[in-house]
């Protein structure tokens, strides 16, 4: 009797992965934002000859030139990228066919009504699904709920007549971008890889194993998605907790920050997070609202995460609640009529990113108030288009200057960038209302000043 010959391994898969372990395979990345084009830049630098793809011509232009359009990326790392020929920047999508690897980062909102929105992923999808050919890897990286990769992504890939795991590789492996974290770029940070069968995996941790410190294989992409989630829920649970405190803290003339900073003095079992107020940037605002709607198929309430929300999205209103108080019982004044100047609307500090800023929310609310606001940002000259707060486009940046301060009736201080004069807004500034206790920090004490 013939012995049974065993089955034959994929040889499609070993081609592939030896084209990415030889950095033979040409990279496409699609959406050139926060994740993508740091993405690029090093898939780049590791030897890999990448282009990137996105729809706005404007960044189309400015990579060509060697230019970025990003403060934390910069020049000096894109320029010698793309004068090399390494680098290359495209918005004609019919040039995913000659990619071997395509990794999506694009946007991944929330509709009007708190629900995932997934059209750019859908769209994205149909857009590779036209260029598709057999021996692509296709890389989400987009943060979403389980099962997108294979319940969204797959079958639109799958239209062509090629199958996953036969004719392509399909895996998901989350971004784990913090702009502006000088300790933790991207090759710093460990890489989670789940892939749509074994072949999948193995490729997709292949071609991330040339490129971060260490790759983190999981058993699929459904635990790959649930682990970013996670990682910002874990986040947003545990501000929501210090935004509690700061309020109850607050009412008993109690100093939170203190607080937290002698908490952190024990060695084991504290790990401190800081209020402020509200929760800004793509992930933490959204991603517990993509595991909340997809609890609810399985008739599941996530009570907890809800609750999170809820207390870190009332944040705003507590802000602006503690600055109109501040006004009438340290200047007399109401706040309908005062000149406010918000100091910072980027998320965070150090990075010229606004996306679902508290600032946009403070600014917005406080002049349906009636208060005649202004801002001011070192690293955002100009406030860009937003879906949320369309009236707030245009506005640009007043200079931080004793006559302007002096000007002002109250500053409020939302997001605490380093490259501001601390000094010179606790001399000139009539009120200052702190939420992110940034004059502490800077060891200015006045009685003009007030947290929030």
């Amino acid at each position: 009797m013939k012995a049974q010959s065993r089955p034959k391994s994929n040889s499609l898969a070993v081609r592939v992965t030896a084209a990415i372990r030889a950095q033979e395979s040409r990279i496409g990345i699609i959406g050139l934002g926060y994740v993508g084009l740091p993405l690029a830049c090093l898939f780049a630098e590791c030897g890999f000859a990448v282009t990137g793809f996105d729809i706005d011509p404007a960044k189309i232009r400015q990579l060509s030139a060697g230019k970025s359009y990003i403060k934390h990326i910069g020049n000096r790392r894109i320029a010698p990228l793309v004068k090399a020929g390494t680098l290359a920047a495209s918005d004609d999508f019919s040039g995913l066919a000659a990619m071997d690897v395509i990794v999506i980062c694009v946007p991944t909102p929330l509709t009007k009504h708190r629900e995932p929105d997934l059209q750019f992923i859908v769209k994205t999808g149909e857009t590779i699904a036209r260029q598709l050919r057999r021996g692509q890897l296709v890389v989400l990286e987009s943060s979403t709920y389980p099962g997108t990769t294979r319940d969204v992504l797959k079958p639109i890939l799958e239209r062509t007549g090629l199958k996953s795991g036969r004719d392509f590789f399909l895996a998901y492996s989350p971004e784990r971008e913090d702009p502006g974290n000088t300790a933790f770029g991207t090759a710093a940070i460990p890489k989670v890889v789940g892939g749509d069968g074994a072949a999948a995996l193995k490729l997709a941790t292949s071609l991330y194993d040339r490129i971060v410190i260490r790759t983190v294989p999981v058993s699929s992409p459904e635990t790959a998605e649930t682990i970013k989630l996670t990682e910002n829920i874990f986040r947003a649970v545990n501000i929501a907790l210090v935004n509690e405190l700061k309020v109850i803290c607050m009412a008993m003339d109690v100093d939170v920050w203190e607080v937290i900073d002698g908490a952190k003095s024990k060695p084991f079992g504290f790990m401190p997070f800081y209020p402020g107020p509200g929760l800004g940037g793509h992930c933490i605002p959204i991603d517990p609202f993509y595991l909340t709607w997809k609890a609810r198929e399985y008739g599941i309430n996530t009570r907890f995460i809800e609750l999170a929300g809820e207390i870190n999205t009332a944040m705003p209103h507590f802000v602006i609640e503690r600055l109109t108080h501040a006004l009438s019982a340290q200047l007399g004044k109401a706040l309908k009529g005062a000149r406010i100047l918000v100091l910072g609307v980027a998320y965070k500090k150090n990075v010229d990113d606004l996306r679902e800023s508290p600032s946009l929310h403070i600014m917005e609310e406080l002049e349906r108030r009636g208060a005649r606001v202004s801002y001011h940002d070192p690293l955002i000259p100009k406030i860009t288009p937003t879906r949320e707060y369309p009236g707030l486009t245009g506005r640009r940046s007043a200079p931080l200057t004793a006559r302007n301060l002096a000007s002002t009736d109250a500053v409020l201080i939302v997001t605490d960038h380093e490259a501001v004069d601390y000094a010179l807004v606790g001399q000139k500034a009539k009120l200052i209302v702190d939420t992110r206790n940034v004059m502490a920090k800077a060891g200015i004490k006045s009685s003009k000043l007030v947290k929030a």
